[in-house]
């Protein structure tokens, strides 16, 4: 898996090894970060409204938390409908939680979720405060589809679906800033980083497959080419 370092203002370690020769002492120290302090006390609101600090998604567990780009964007709906394929019995055993974070008003949650038969954890960031504090990229550096292997739609059939369902929708908006880019981190218990993605356009999804296994779950295979994952 190719892994970029981020240059940003808030640089966070992708992923961090497990190296034999480190003793646990350091190996604790080098898996907290700043930003991640930083982003911990942001308000996120649940399908209902209510609110939350994002620090309370892994305050207690270890978690797999995937930000999208919008509501509306094809790429999106079809990675999450794959995430929707993890069964909640291979999380539990795990005990890690599985999240998805989107960036529109929370009235727009179950609209999704009822697309995409996400039934896992799904919370909004409307301000993109934690987008932010993360470092999540604005723009699109690449058009390459090559990375994700998970959407099934091509750039011209994906678009007309997404106008359409902003054209069905009763409150017709983007659903989120188009420009703003997602990605994946594996946090916790508490203020530990032990994987950070930050897409780098809307194709740029850390494959399923290799999440659950850095996470410690059981694998879902979703037709995706082997993996090589660096540890």
């Amino acid at each position: 898996m190719k892994h970029n370092m981020a240059t940003e203002t808030f640089p966070v370690i992708q992923q961090i090894g497990r190296s034999t020769d480190a003793n646990s002492a350091d190996l604790w120290n080098a898996m907290h970060h700043p930003d991640l302090e930083l982003a911990a006390t942001c308000l996120l609101r649940d399908q209902y409204g209510k609110t939350l600090e994002f620090g309370d998604l892994y305050r207690d567990s270890t978690a797999i938390i995937i930000f999208v780009r919008n509501f509306l964007c094809y790429t999106c709906k079809e990675y999450v409908e794959d995430l929707a394929k993890v069964p909640k019995s291979y999380l539990k055993a795990a005990g890690v939680r599985l999240i998805v974070i989107g960036q529109s008003s929370y009235q727009h949650i179950q609209q999704f979720c009822s697309l995409t038969k996400f039934s896992h954890e799904i919370y909004v960031d409307t301000g993109r405060e934690i987008y932010c504090k993360l470092g999540m990229k604005k723009g699109e550096s690449s058009s390459s589809s090559a990375g994700s292997p998970h959407v099934k739609s091509n750039m011209i059939t994906g678009s007309v679906k997404s106008i359409w369902r902003a054209m069905k929708s009763p409150a017709f908006d983007f659903q989120g800033d188009p420009a703003q880019q997602g990605g994946a981190l594996i946090v916790g218990p508490g203020n530990r980083v032990h994987f950070l993605h930050r897409d780098l356009n809307r194709y740029d999804h850390v494959p399923i497959s290799s999440l659950l296994q850095y996470a410690g779950v059981q694998t879902v295979h979703f037709g995706e080419k082997p993996q090589i994952l660096e540890v």
